[in-house]
């Protein structure tokens, strides 16, 4: 219906293009400042300033999190470090206390209960994907380092710096270029056994896509799912990592910083997706089972519906797909994963 997409290469841009609708009735074209709810993907921006605040020794990726959020050792939780946060390893990929109308916009509410919850399984043994509490404990620990919510951060820190148009919290201002999401068919874990792991965190809390229309939706922080943006703007940020630190001319973190990101936490099924995924700090890493790329060094994540953000070391190569009809899957489809075998075509013609 209406797409985009960035490739970047040793930090500059060499493809930006769009096109389409960015509405369901085809009456609205989706022009160059257009910029849609990117679900997940949003996650990479998450993890992306918790990884800046660590390159810059501001807090340790392997202490623990009661170091920064005492009130969070509660229940069990003493030994959760801030790595299995970014690795989905924490425990807590779902609530326990009932999430439910306009209280997934309360961020205290939502912190303070994670924070009383005991983990749904050991911490650090296995990956279960955070769906939607991952943005809160990144975030919760980044307000008590930084005293400023992750957006904020990201905002003043990341985004304007290299002219991202990416927002964690979408003012008003933006909402008349935000395009219409047409949702999938089935909603995330719609064949999830009752009660298992993976039924109980789409279960609470629990989003359904008619929400990215409203302005409440838009506003609120929710950092590993409600970030806005297009393809331009996932990739100027991601540079960074894919670039080792340096984007649009400007080195913001050190190579050693970005080289983080491939220290591995879980690689195995994981308990809520049910694939063997290999996570590293705050990323999915490429495997054999499933190949981003023919290079060693990648990482990536996608968001519901199929945004995705790839980023290859190797190749300083950075990939962000972006579109506004939903496909069913998690973790991108198709569409994004053809123009990503593009790029890497157009590295290597033969």
């Amino acid at each position: 219906m209406g797409a985009c997409v960035a490739v970047t290469l040793e930090g500059e841009t060499v493809v930006d293009l769009w096109g389409g609708w960015r509405d369901r009735a085809k009456t609205l074209p989706w022009r160059e400042d257009t910029i849609v709810n990117v679900y997940s993907t949003t996650k990479t921006m998450a993890a992306l300033t918790m990884l800046l605040l660590a390159d810059r020794g501001e807090l340790d990726l392997h202490a623990p999190v009661k170091k920064y959020w005492p009130e969070f050792a509660a229940n069990g939780k003493e030994k959760v470090e801030l790595r299995h946060f970014l690795s989905h390893s924490a425990g807590l990929s779902g609530m326990d206390e009932p999430i439910v109308g306009d209280d997934l916009y309360d961020w205290e509410k939502v912190v303070t209960a994670l924070a009383r919850q005991k983990p749904w399984w050991e911490p650090g043994t296995a990956s279960g994907y955070h769906a939607l509490t991952q943005g809160h404990l990144i975030g919760e620990v980044v307000r008590r380092v930084t005293g400023t919510t992750l957006g904020a951060f990201f905002r003043r820190e990341l985004a304007e710096p290299l002219g991202a148009d990416f927002h964690i919290g979408t003012g008003p201002e933006h909402h008349h270029r935000i395009g219409e999401l047409v949702p999938p068919a089935e909603t995330p874990a719609a064949e999830a056994e009752k009660d298992s792991i993976a039924a109980r965190t789409f279960a609470n809390p629990s989003v359904h896509a008619s929400a990215s229309a409203t302005a409440a939706w838009r506003q609120a922080e929710i950092p590993a799912a409600n970030g806005h943006g297009n393809a331009r703007s996932v990739a100027a940020v991601q540079t960074l990592a894919a670039n080792l630190g340096v984007a649009g001319g400007k080195r913001l973190m050190s190579e050693a910083g970005c080289r983080v990101i491939f220290e591995e936490q879980s690689f195995g099924p994981d308990l809520v997706l049910g694939v063997p995924l290999r996570f590293g700090m705050g990323y999915g890493l490429t495997t054999e089972l499933l190949p981003m790329g023919p290079n060693e060094h990648i990482a990536y994540w996608g968001g519901w519906g199929g945004s995705t953000a790839v980023v290859d070391q190797d190749a300083r190569l950075c990939v962000s797909y972006v579109m506004n009809r939903m496909e069913g899957n998690l973790l991108g489809d198709l569409r994004g994963f053809k123009l990503l075998q593009a790029a890497y075509r157009s590295l290597n013609p033969r």
